[in-house]
């Protein structure tokens, strides 16, 4: 047994020695010192021994053990030691190097643009409002005065889910929300992402942003619809900008305004982009319908009101002398990188 002692002193000393992982360290304690290890084994053995060998045995194995526990906790100290070095080796920072460089992103000029709207509309008192982009048809097209044969009802225009359900063509639908929801005074926007079934050119998408605005009180008139919307255009474009109003028709309005804004690329000489006619069509509006107020429980004998709807692409195109639509949505870094 004794023989067996030195054997597995040796043999455990030369492991430790050769051991080059943490790992391998702790795995050699249990192979040798443990609870099933090499040590233990032999000191199961003790009582086979007379009593005059058990002494001499037992202070032997406890040498061995100390001396391995010894090595073994150096050995680990060792390799601790070494991989903190070498972590802190692979970690050093050079200071005096240039750090690199990260990219910064930017706003979309869409996002630019619409905070800035925001902005100007919440400084003449409006509240921004938003609503769902998949609406019920009620809210879109019957509660706004919009019969079944009107022509913006027809499925060549519009992506309808079911007969009811519809992707909104406009964001008119959360003003006739708020009238159901609000009593007057209200004076609100309502910007969002808006779908009809419109050929892809350089001035329209199936897929675009409005920016409506509803304003309901007593004594509204058609000035103070014309003096917002030239308020709205001079703070976001100068006081140079010219607007032209000229009578439309729309079933929730009466009476009703397309208003335009003069060409920013030829200066209302005529060009491809205003399709030769000087001035780009940028927004509809007028005074509420009265049938309109009466669908939403409110009286037109007490009160009037004026909506616009905005078309936030154009808006842009305008802000910024941008030509084509679509350049806003190739998202092609070159391009919005100018922003």
């Amino acid at each position: 047994m004794k023989d067996q002692l030195q054997k597995i002193k040796e043999q455990a000393l030369s492991q430790i020695e050769a051991c080059r992982e943490i790992k391998e360290i702790d795995d050699l304690r249990v192979k040798v010192l443990g609870k099933k290890g090499e040590l233990t084994a032999i000191l199961k053995q003790m009582g086979k021994l007379s009593a005059e060998e058990r002494p001499v045995i037992g202070q032997l194995a406890n040498e061995v053990r100390e001396k391995l526990e010894s090595s073994i906790s150096e050995k680990l100290a060792s390799l601790k030691a070494k991989a903190v070095e070498m972590k802190l080796a692979a970690e050093t920072v050079d200071v005096t190097m240039p750090g690199t460089k990260h990219e910064q992103g930017r706003r979309h000029p869409l996002n630019t643009v619409l905070e800035e709207m925001k902005d100007i509309f919440r400084g003449m008192g409006y509240t921004v409002v938003d609503g769902p982009e998949v609406e019920e048809t009620k809210y879109v097209f019957d509660m706004l005065n919009t019969d079944e044969g009107h022509p913006a009802r027809d499925p060549q225009d519009t992506f309808y889910i079911t007969d009811k359900i519809l992707l909104r063509t406009q964001t008119s639908s959360v003003q006739i929300r708020t009238m159901l929801k609000e009593k007057p005074p209200i004076a609100i926007i309502s910007p969002g992402r808006v779908y009809r079934s419109d050929a892809v050119d350089g001035t329209h998408s199936p897929i675009f942003h409005q920016c409506e605005g509803l304003v309901i009180d007593k004594k509204i008139t058609f000035g103070d619809l014309k003096g917002t919307l030239e308020m709205w255009a001079k703070r976001l474009y100068g006081d140079n900008v010219k607007l032209r109003f000229r009578p439309h028709h729309f079933p929730y309005t009466e009476p009703s305004a397309e208003v335009d804004l003069q060409c920013f690329k030829c200066g209302g000489k005529g060009c491809s982009l205003c399709k030769g006619e000087g001035w780009i069509e940028m927004l509809g509006s007028g005074m509420v319908h009265p049938q309109v107020l009466i669908n939403c429980g409110i009286d037109p004998e007490e009160y009037t009101g004026f909506a616009f709807g905005i078309g936030l692409e154009r808006i842009t195109m305008m802000r910024y002398a941008i030509d084509d639509m679509r350049l806003l949505y190739e998202n092609d870094s070159r391009f919005l990188s100018q922003f």
